[in-house]
């Protein structure tokens, strides 16, 4: 700091004609240059402590007085982009520019300036994350932390100082391209993963960047679609994980969307990003518009805006350059409103040290980010269905496996539009298995299917301007048939890659691609022993496919470590315990947006009219038996809860509800299960669902062990959105609290009374 310290001397005095300063420049100049030693040793010690994730107060005075230093055309230079990943510090001062990555799941490698070339670097490759959904279906809060730690320590290392995730947008349809990438249909899971992630990334001295803000849950016409919302449905399904992340994460940054709400794009909504995230939340960071998401100059900057980013325009074309700079000068934006955009720009370069020498440089590729891949990759896993135990797989007995379909082999750390990630290496599933049983099984490898796409038509549809084939290649199943028939076990590898599930583009259906289900079928009638595991970021029709196999996996789109994961899943090694983060449907119209005709993939307005029945709320609701529910996932061994109790049967408006259970594991094998608390009511004045998640633990015993569990809500956790006050309410009535290992899978239930 010492160099920025005299940096601004050494301007200060090109900037008088006078010998001496004035006094209010003196005043400036010795308050920087005596305070600035204290101000990050303080924020250092605090940010050890209690302001761990926090916008340290303590920088707030040198911040006012450096706004006081800038220029006009400084302070304009500062809030929008001047390369796709950066928006520029202040050189004079030596204030560093603020520099973005790509993730959610790996930070992006290094690109040219001002293009969306890649630089051919040899030294940027980094541990590719599994996707989002994979860390959802984990249900672990301290592996989301982890996942947080590691991903946020390279994007530190390799110099960057923002990271633009996590992808937080609720599953309302399992069409929509970019699922993979989000978490989960249900607001309580997403908090919870999402808070994790953010905290993590955070205290590597790096700026989260949450996204989309908000309702951008489709990819086909994002970039003009208007959502219709009730406020109700907003404020309880689509708003309270921003929410969260404001109160609980303390995120740095949020990234506007590209669609609109009510009207008005999302990144000049007043009401979303001033009256809600600013005024109501106090959320004092920066919203960063997503890349070309600004549509307009003095409607962005008056309505919350404070940096704009984009992709095609010259950077002084940009909304936030030239334009607001003349808007300013001729007195249509006021200058107290750049000012307090400046100042969301230096809290976070503040706050991330980024002119810190003594910023602590982070490491990436090291053995502990390994591990924790490794076992996000295996927590991850789901078990759906295992009739007669056919897993795990006994690697003592077996003599020859049949190894079926491309994902054995494919690499989906890159792929489609978007942002991929340059892995410094990815285990894919048939390498797991082979540095697993060595020479001692025999694996017949045979292709099955092969990844085919044709030509959409559309010369401006933004998918790729392809779709995935669905005939089959007879001669590919033939193969794959004969390699069934002269093996034990047949192993199919089915599912997807990112040209299925891609950014920018829904997919059409969720049909199994590539003639899978003609695949898997011939298969499984050569060898009844038939195990899928579906490689894929979102829900797939796999009602089909149900009928034929005894076993299924969901293995998702699972990072470096995935091949090793999934291995050590099938043998047994490791017990699996990841849950569905979404409903899987027997049929697509079974997905409440699709029932009521609320999805489509042309109109440029879509009303939400499933309200606040998204996901198994629909299902349990209106009783649709899903095909796989919500937060189901398998065991290899088995688990018992018993003894339901609460600190009490009545409870007041602001009383905290403490529920304890007794669990078992009354298996052979240790493993994990999450429990998972539900409450319901059948006395409101207002629609409710039947049931919804208010809380979850995912707990590890041994075989035999039985263990105490404690969950704890809050009265207002049991509260609906009143639209006639604009407010919460709590009604005075029973609920049911409800215990399971999956939405249709409750085990316990208890009554309990709000007076």
């Amino acid at each position: 700091m010492a160099f920025i310290m005299n940096k601004i001397y050494s301007e200060q005095c090109k900037r008088t004609d006078r010998v001496l300063f004035g006094f209010s420049e003196i005043f400036i100049f010795i308050f920087l240059l005596f305070s600035h030693n204290h101000i990050f040793s303080q924020g250092k010690e605090q940010n050890n402590h209690e302001f761990q994730g926090l916008f340290n107060p303590a920088y707030e005075p040198v911040i006012d007085s450096i706004i006081q230093l800038l220029s006009l055309e400084e302070k304009i230079e500062m809030i929008h982009g001047t390369g796709k990943f950066i928006s520029p510090g202040i050189e004079r001062l030596g204030m560093l520019d603020l520099k973005y990555t790509d993730g959610p799941t790996g930070v992006r490698e290094e690109m040219e300036r001002d293009t969306w070339k890649p630089l051919g670097n040899t030294n940027d490759s980094v541990t590719f994350f599994p996707t989002g959904t994979a860390l959802a279906a984990t249900w672990n809060k301290d592996l989301a932390l982890k996942m947080g730690i590691a991903i946020g320590s390279e994007t530190n290392a390799r110099g960057k100082h923002i990271l633009l995730g996590p992808g937080v947008n609720i599953i309302r349809t399992p069409l929509c391209g970019r699922n993979f990438e989000y978490f989960t249909e249900d607001p309580c899971l997403n908090i919870a993963i999402s808070n994790g992630y953010i905290k993590g990334v955070q205290m590597q001295d790096v700026a989260a960047c949450i996204k989309h803000y908000a309702l951008n849950n489709q990819e086909n016409n994002r970039w003009i679609i208007d959502t219709k919302v009730d406020a109700r449905t907003l404020n309880e399904i689509y708003l309270p994980v921003y929410k969260a992340a404001v109160y609980e994460a303390n995120v740095f940054t949020f990234m506007g969307a590209y669609n609109k709400f009510s009207g008005d794009w999302l990144c000049e909504n007043d009401y979303l990003l001033n009256k809600i995230l600013k005024e109501q939340w106090g959320f004092k960071g920066i919203v960063i518009s997503d890349w070309g998401a600004t549509h307009s100059t003095i409607k962005a900057a008056l309505s919350g805006l404070d940096v704009e980013m984009g992709t095609h325009k010259s950077y002084n074309e940009y909304f936030f350059s030239e334009p607001l700079l003349d808007s300013v000068k001729t007195g249509l934006v006021a200058i107290n409103v750049i000012d307090d955009k400046v100042r969301r720009v230096l809290r976070v370069m503040y706050n991330c040290k980024i002119n810190d020498p003594a910023r602590i440089k982070r490491e990436a590729n090291t053995p502990e980010i390994c591990s924790t891949a490794y076992q996000l990759a295996s927590e991850s896993i789901v078990l759906l269905k295992n009739d007669n135990n056919i897993l795990p797989l006994d690697i003592n007995s077996i003599k020859s496996i049949a190894i079926i379909g491309e994902n054995a082999t494919y690499k989906h750390a890159s792929g489609g539009f978007g942002a991929g990630v340059k892995a410094r290496y990815e285990i894919t599933p048939l390498q797991g298995i082979k540095n697993l049983v060595a020479n001692r099984i025999i694996l017949n490898i045979a292709l099955g299917y092969k990844s085919h796409f044709v030509s959409s038509g559309k010369k401006k549809d933004y998918s790729w301007m392809r779709y995935p084939r669905d005939t089959a290649d007879y001669s590919l199943i033939e193969e794959a048939v004969e390699a069934a028939k002269n093996s034990e076990i047949a192993i199919i590898f089915a599912g997807s890659n990112h040209g299925v599930e891609t950014e920018a583009a829904d997919r059409k259906n969720i049909k199994l691609p590539f003639g899978q289900d003609k695949l898997i079928a011939a298969v499984s009638k050569a060898n009844p022993r038939t195990i899928v595991v579906l490689v894929a970021g979102s829900a797939f029709d796999l009602s089909e496919i149900n009928k034929h196999v005894p076993a299924i996996l969901q293995s998702w789109f699972n990072g470096s470590e995935g091949g090793h994961g999934l291995a050590d899943i099938l043998f047994g090694k490791v017990n699996p315990s990841g849950k569905l983060p979404f409903t899987i449907p027997i049929k697509l119209e079974d997905i409440a947006a699709h029932a009521l005709g609320a999805y489509s993939p042309t109109d440029s307005i879509t009303e939400y009219k499933e309200g606040i029945l998204v996901g198994y709320r629909w299902f349990d609701t209106k009783n649709i038996s899903p095909l796989f529910c919500f937060g189901h996932g398998l065991s290899y061994t088995a688990f018992s809860l018993s003894n339901i109790q609460t600190n009490k049967n009545q409870f007041n408006l602001n009383d905290s509800i403490s529920i304890s259970f007794d669990i078992q594991n009354t298996g052979k094998i240790s493993g994990y299960e999450t429990v998972q608390l539900y409450v319901g009511t059948d006395n409101s004045k207002v629609v409710r669902p039947s049931k919804e998640l208010r809380a979850f633990e995912k707990i590890f015993l041994t075989s035999g062990q039985k263990k105490k569990v404690s969950l704890r809500i809050t009265t207002s956790d049991l509260a609906y959105y009143n639209t006639e006050i604009s407010d919460w309410t709590i009604e005075p009535t029973k609920y049911l609290l409800q215990i399971g290992i999956s939405s249709r899978d409750i085990k316990l239930t208890k009554d309990i009374y709000i007076e």
